[in-house]
């Protein structure tokens, strides 16, 4: 017999309603089997192999990486991680769909790190050895090659379990972080039920988060929960905080409280533990404050609960006197009975003491940030570059995009017209007299593959260096010439060999949310393809025109 099991997961700052199922998490379950992690597309549940998933997102902001398939999406900034996100129904060759609330990035380990989007996702199952049925066995009208195996649900329903190396390779043959002898995963998943799988989602259902403490199952609305976290190697306790306050950790650059739940229940700590999660939630702060963010420590976390109104009853009157008493808002009874799931109210999980807490913690980071920010203006201020790398920054398909600014010899308006040269290549825009001089002229957006647009006042002509020949490429615009931290800069993932060449670097600069995409002006052009812009002949009687 298979077991499921939901577990949420999402990424801070989501809207106050959500409906889909979600997970993080990556202990096993109880009970014999192989666990997995399955979700929906298409209307058709697939599955992964617990053991490949890292974590599960919402759907990022993406940089778009140029010169790949169109399976990739861009890449996603995860915690200082640079992470490529794939559209994983663009691997398996089904419809594309606007992404939503429910969809969600499923994070695996092949070799390398990739996210893949789904629909949305559904559990975690448990499934015994006697229900794995090897790929071949079965006729499936997804593509064989990308199947791991099949498992049969105690229904007859099928699920098909997806081999992510096989999906890696079939994409990205030439990610240079795969490991050689790196196995597929030939284990297959089952299709997941929720405890409400046939209900429709309305007003007249709670959708919950639960999750486990000292034995006893409590839960919070959906809406409330953030994301759901591993637990960090450290957790940074604060002198003479409020007690229930175990510390701060870092989150994704910024420090985020963290808090005991068995504490706000009036329950001993226990020592943390990796199977421990931190569920993020919003409260609202002090009068006069905004909304604040804190994360408290669950033992387990188990799943969502999608409970009919018809279910949740308020504690009795009897029980309602204490502190932890005080924080339960409402009771589900499920499992006729056999089961309650105690659903707490986050408001009242702090009061004005650990709040005051959350409220300083929150001030003394915003100090912290602002000192940053004023030694960051004075380096700016300082001619010599240090450590750092000066870039000149500019921007095409929306996207920035940064080129070493010894690389660039200036920086030039495009003029009315350029001189057409037949049969040149496809990406040449034309000819132009830069001083006396003949100035080959690149498109770059062709270049790297992107959608042309028509010329407006905003483009801008970037001369570099290439080869010692100087040529020009038109991008949007030109943004700014940027001190760059060499600790911000790393090797881009390398998810094609002209994207490995081209753009081998980005500058992943977390502090202001932005991403550069570094570009190696040596690579631009081939030799042979230089040579050939070198000896463009102009036409007979042509008049360059002379860039402004």
């Amino acid at each position: 017999m298979s077991t499921t099991q939901s577990v949420p997961s999402a990424v801070a700052g989501v809207p106050e309603q959500r409906s889909s199922q979600e997970l993080d998490g990556d202990e096993p379950l109880d009970g014999a089997g192989t666990d997995f992690v399955t979700f929906v597309m298409s209307g058709e549940t697939y599955a992964f192999p617990m053991e490949r998933v890292q974590e599960i997102i919402r759907m990022p902001d993406v940089v778009r990486l140029p010169l790949n398939g169109p399976a990739l999406e861009g890449l996603a900034n995860l915690r200082g991680r640079v992470l490529p996100v794939v559209n994983l129904r663009r691997c398996c060759h089904l419809p594309d769909v606007e992404h939503d609330e429910a969809t969600r990035v499923i994070v695996v380990d092949a070799g390398t790190t990739l996210g893949f989007v789904v629909d949305r996702v559904a559990a975690v199952t448990s499934v015994e050895n006697d229900r794995l049925v090897p790929a071949e066995t079965v006729t499936v009208t997804l593509r064989s090659d990308l199947l791991a195996g099949v498992i049969q649900g105690a229904g007859g329903e099928l699920t098909s379990v997806l081999d992510v190396q096989a999906l890696v390779e079939a994409e990205f043959s030439s990610i240079a972080h795969l490991s050689e002898g790196e196995t597929r995963s030939g284990e297959a998943g089952s299709r997941p039920r929720a405890e409400d799988d046939s209900d429709e989602d309305g007003a007249d259902t709670l959708e919950l988060v639960s999750f486990t403490v000292a034995g006893q199952e409590y839960a919070l609305p959906i809406h409330r929960v953030q994301e759901i976290v591993q637990m960090p190697e450290r957790i940074t306790a604060v002198p003479n905080s409020e007690r229930r306050m175990l510390g701060v950790m870092d989150l994704r650059g910024g420090l985020l409280p963290v808090f005991s739940l068995r504490r706000i229940l009036g329950m001993g700590q226990e020592d943390l533990q990796p199977h421990n999660r931190i569920v993020v939630i919003g409260v609202d702060g002090e009068p006069g404050h905004g909304p604040l963010v804190v994360g408290v420590v669950m033992d387990t976390v188990r799943q969502v609960l999608r409970v009919p109104q018809s279910l949740v009853g308020d504690l009795p009157a009897v029980a309602t006197n204490g502190m932890a008493a005080s924080q339960v808002e409402s009771v589900c009874r499920l499992e006729d009975g056999a089961r309650l799931v105690s659903v707490l109210a986050a408001e009242r999980l702090f009061d004005a003491s650990a709040r005051q807490a959350i409220d300083a913690q929150v001030g003394e980071q915003d100090l912290v940030e602002e000192e940053v920010q004023e030694g960051g203006s004075t380096m700016a201020e300082d001619d010599g570059r240090g450590d750092d790398e000066l870039m000149v920054v500019f921007r095409l398909a929306e996207e920035e995009y940064g080129v070493d600014v010894d690389a660039v010899q200036e920086i030039i308006r495009v003029p009315e017209s350029l001189i057409r040269v037949p049969q040149s290549l496809e990406f040449v825009e034309g000819l132009v007299n830069l001083r006396g001089a003949v100035l080959p002229v690149v498109d770059l957006r062709t270049r790297l593959r992107l959608d042309r647009v028509e010329r407006d006042e905003r483009q801008r002509i970037v001369v570099l260096l290439i080869h010692g020949t100087p040529t020009g490429f038109i991008v949007d615009s030109v943004a700014e010439v940027l001190r760059v931290g060499q600790g911000t800069i790393e090797p881009a993932p390398q998810l094609s060999a002209e994207q490995a060449q081209l753009v081998g670097k980005v500058a992943n600069l977390v502090a202001a949310g932005r991403m550069l995409l570094i570009l190696q002006p040596g690579q631009l052009l081939a030799a042979d393809e230089l040579e050939q812009l070198e000896g463009e002949p102009v036409g007979a009687g042509a008049q360059l025109a002379t860039a402004p």
